[in-house]
């Protein structure tokens, strides 16, 4: 059938971008669904997790086909902004691709709600009953989905639009256990004496999606963080006054910083010399990987406070401990990570060092095992953890013909199969399969290449043949 340009789809996505929609802050990108749903007269549901559903009738002749499920996530993962608040995304375009300046895009998963969204606006296409649902906080614990009430949904076929390799059908997902640790680490007064105060500030590494492109051997600034901390801690009188560490719980850490005090003279220039031998064991170790990745050491005025001595030596004791990259290769999916943990942030706040990390595993008592190793090894240092998200594991039968016609439309549309395949990152749909019986779902999407940092990009041809086979794909399902 003949697709309308994906004009509408950009420009949705364009007025997506000046709508902050942190994890935990998705009001104002509920507020805006709910009154495009309004301006088109379209019955919507809004629930106290700002999850919001909005029910398009069948177009005219397709009144009794299945109602199909478009599913997505009004949040996105904020890497670079300064104010994630109130900063819009200042979105470009280069040599086919569109990318943020300076901060993460937001094209996860704001193109496929843009999609959505579109297709709710256009009465011209072919389809059945739709029940457009998007969730809150997908990025940072998926309570919306946690959370949602049995009737929110009526359909039981979904496409999911929450997808990042272009050329796949994603069949199943990793489960994912995210934890936050609290060390208390209460503030005392600085050292006496004569002292030096570093800022010790990493940058520059690429970060990107803590499922997706953990096996790719990217420098993470937590690893990197502590490896310059133990130089000194092993060898002088090193005291932590300020550290942060990461961006979100579900990106690999590209940048650190940390405010450290030692004693003047020898230990100082010590700490000066970290400098250039950390950037030479970057270049040796990451060179390949994170390129930019660089470390600066320079001198800042006294601090009155440091954090007690007791808690940064358990810190140093825990993140050594603390699993970090991939544990186990799959022996059924080629290439593909079976288990998997990610450190994403390490941060002091009121009175306590935070640690949160996000486990994942296709097997869900490896994951629950896993984590539950790394909540032993910070409880022997003392810290309190506590889970945010326990998702389950997802995975449909690649023969089910719902796929099959799935498959059949980017076939008849774009001329070639996409490949079925389960990835290392975590979506919905293990919540979803859950809560509402007999559910089936495929999940496609544009390319969009490092998600969760300021190097996300989506390659712009990719979008209008998902759009393409979007369509057709619910015309196709409207007929079946």
């Amino acid at each position: 059938m003949d697709c309308p340009p994906v004009d509408a789809v950009m420009d949705i996505f364009k007025q997506l971008n000046h709508i902050p929609r942190p994890s935990h802050h998705e009001e104002r990108v509920a507020d805006f669904i709910c009154q495009f749903a309004q301006r088109l007269g379209l019955e919507y549901d809004r629930d106290a997790q700002n999850c919001v559903v909005v029910r398009k009738p069948a177009s005219p002749g397709c009144e009794d086909a299945e109602t199909i499920v478009i599913l997505n996530h009004m949040d996105m993962v904020c890497v670079g902004m300064e104010d994630p608040l109130h900063d819009p995304v200042e979105a470009i375009v280069e040599d086919g691709w569109m990318k943020a300046r300076g901060t993460s895009l937001g094209a996860d998963n704001g193109i496929g709600l843009s999609m959505a969204l579109a297709v709710l606006a256009d009465d011209t296409l072919r389809h059945g009953p739709l029940e457009v649902i998007t969730t809150t906080n997908e990025e940072d614990g998926m309570t919306g989905a946690a959370a949602l009430d049995t009737d929110f949904i009526k359909g039981r076929k979904v496409v999911n639009l929450d997808s990042e390799d272009y050329d796949t059908i994603t069949t199943g997902a990793a489960g994912a256990l995210l934890q936050r640790h609290r060390l208390p680490a209460p503030l005392v007064d600085a050292p006496d004496g004569k002292r030096r105060w570093y800022k010790i500030t990493i940058d520059g590494g690429k970060g990107g999606h803590s499922g997706v492109d953990i096996a790719k051997g990217r420098a993470s600034a937590v690893t990197m963080a502590w490896a310059v901390l133990a130089a000194i801690y092993n060898e002088y009188d090193l005291e932590l006054a300020t550290i942060d560490i990461g961006e979100a719980n579900a990106s690999i850490a590209s940048k650190a910083e940390v405010v450290i005090t030692v004693p003047s003279g020898e230990a100082a220039e010590f700490v000066k010399a970290q400098e250039d031998i950390f950037n030479e064991w970057v270049r040796e170790e990451y060179g390949d990987t994170d390129p930019d990745v660089r470390c600066h050491v320079e001198k800042v005025k006294p601090m009155e406070k440091v954090i007690h001595h007791d808690a940064f030596h358990q810190l140093m004791v825990c993140l050594e401990q603390v699993t970090q990259g991939v544990v186990d290769m799959s022996d059924t999916m080629p290439g593909t990570p079976e288990t998997s943990n990610n450190v994403g942030r390490v941060f002091y706040d009121d009175g306590a060092i935070i640690v949160t990390t996000h486990t994942r595993s296709f097997i869900d008592a490896k994951m629950k095992e896993l984590a539950a190793d790394i909540a032993k090894v910070m409880a022997e240092g003392g810290a309190v953890s506590e889970t945010l998200m326990s998702a389950p594991a997802w995975k449909e039968d690649p023969a089910s013909a719902f796929l099959q016609t799935t498959s059949d439309t980017f076939n008849d549309v774009l001329g070639w199969r996409p490949r079925m395949v389960a990835m290392h990152f975590v979506l919905e749909a293990g919540y979803f399969v859950q809560k509402y019986p007999g559910l089936q779902m495929a999940s496609i999407g544009p390319r969009i290449v490092e998600p969760h940092s300021t190097s996300e990009r989506v390659k712009l041809s990719t979008i209008e043949d998902i759009w393409k086979v979007f369509i057709n794909l619910l015309a196709r399902l409207a007929s079946s």
